[in-house]
């Protein structure tokens, strides 16, 4: 042990811990980088596996809803997967959790080029969507024991990007492969080589704590809502979730995550299709203009990462309901056809809309579940804020496929509109609430 204060440990890490703190955190962005690996693949290759079902005696509208429908029932596995393995994540730790979930896709993915029918795609892609539930709380954890409180919003901002430039990165690795003629059972072969390479990389350097390099862990936010209880194991998923229950300021966040995941998994799953559809782009060009929207929302996180730990309480709160209001607009204008003169016109809106709401979606599940949860219950904060968010992505699915159908896209952006102007109207309460406390 050392009698360095714990305030000197934050403010002033040893060059060694500093080194240690890049190297986790390099770690973990590129180790959830190949997560996206194995998952985008399935909405860029969504309409060739459409036209797949379709020669297998489906229609093509009663493939897309069925391929729908696999988004629904892989956003519910997903979100099953984040209650249950947040709690156990505090319990065992998220390294061990972080490299489950690795192995985990790899099996899936190769098991879902076996396919050929319906049911089987769908039980191996919701396969896949529960086992990767597992490395965003993973890396959650390893994040609450390795860095300051006072640094949340800024790392959280880094290792977001693995999600954000990660799914951009994979799309445009894919858009090469498509070009180069690869059927979409070769896509899910190579792009389960990446994540099996990078498992390999973080099974041998990344470690749980700094105890385990011979440092001392940076002390947790001392408001954290587990502080009193002291120490830094789970007392169990009922007891966590009871006290993040009681504060209101923590439903808040569960009901902005909900809004903001239905916009996000929206553009994300929906965009190449919509790309296609409505705007006549090939599948390859549709892969690549869709690669805008995460781009655009990787360099937001970055910047309101950075802003978050430099602002007064409330700040966070401003930021979101800034980016939704402003997202709302952006929406009408697709809604309306107001930008379709080009394909351009509208994969523009398309980025703009991902820089304005994905910085904002990075928070509840990031920084704030760090900052409720501290070293006990950050994994079980996380996984129940984005648990919870995840009826937003089950909506994205199914519904939105039926919208488009139905009313086309124009209508589908109208209802994405009126989602970003309700989840304001919660942005607002939360920043309301957060500025009463500060004054008080």
């Amino acid at each position: 042990m050392s009698d360095i204060p714990p305030d000197a440990v934050v403010d002033a890490p040893s060059p060694r811990m500093r080194r240690l703190q890049i190297a986790t955190l390099a770690l973990l962005m590129t180790g959830y980088t190949g997560y996206y690996f194995c998952r985008s693949n399935f909405p860029v290759c969504l309409t060739m596996i459409q036209d797949e079902l379709a020669t297998r005696g489906m229609t093509p509208e009663q493939a897309k809803l069925g391929l729908g429908a696999i988004i629904t029932m892989g956003a519910l596995a997903y979100a099953a997967g984040k209650f249950l393995g947040g709690g156990i994540t505090d319990r065992i730790g998220g390294r061990r959790i972080f490299l489950a979930g690795m192995v985990g896709s790899i099996a899936c993915t190769l098991l879902f080029t076996l396919g050929k029918t319906l049911p089987f795609f769908t039980a191996a892609a919701v396969g896949n969507r529960f086992v990767q539930s597992l490395g965003w709380v993973g890396v959650v954890r390893v994040v609450s024991r390795w860095f300051p409180h006072k640094r949340f919003g800024t790392v959280m901002g880094f290792v977001s990007l693995s999600y954000l430039f990660g799914d951009a990165l994979s799309r445009k690795f894919m858009k090469l492969l498509l070009e180069r003629g690869f059927a979409w059972r070769e896509i899910y072969y190579t792009t389960a080589g990446v994540l099996a390479a990078l498992f390999v990389v973080n099974l041998l350097l990344l470690r749980e704590s700094p105890a385990d390099a011979g440092e001392i862990e940076p002390e947790p936010n001392p408001d954290n809502l587990f502080a009193a209880e002291g120490g830094a194991v789970s007392t169990g998923l009922g007891d966590v979730l009871g006290t993040l229950l009681r504060s209101r300021v923590f439903v808040y966040a569960c009901l902005l995550s909900i809004g903001l995941t239905l916009l996000r998994e929206t553009f994300q799953n929906w965009t190449p299709t919509y790309f296609q559809e409505d705007l006549g782009l090939s599948v390859a060009e549709a892969a690549d203009r869709s690669a805008w929207f995460p781009f655009f929302g990787g360099v937001s996180v970055l910047l309101v990462g950075f802003l978050s730990d430099r602002l007064g309480r409330g700040g966070r709160a401003l930021v979101i309901l800034g980016g939704l209001l402003a997202a709302a607009s952006a929406l009408l204008l697709l809604a309306m056809k107001v930008p379709h003169g080009s394909a351009f016109g509208p994969a523009a809106v398309v980025a703009l809309i991902g820089f304005l709401i994905v910085g904002p979606y990075s928070f509840p599940a990031g920084a704030v579940a760090l900052d409720f949860g501290g070293k006990k219950g950050a994994a079980a904060a996380a996984g129940i804020i984005d648990g919870v968010s995840y009826i937003g992505a089950m909506l994205s699915g199914w519904l939105m496929a039926k919208i488009s159908d139905t009313f086309g896209w124009s209508g589908a952006f109208a209802l994405l509109a009126a989602v970003a102007l309700a989840t304001a109207y919660v942005a607002l309460l939360f920043y309301w609430d957060q500025r009463r406390k500060a004054t008080a």
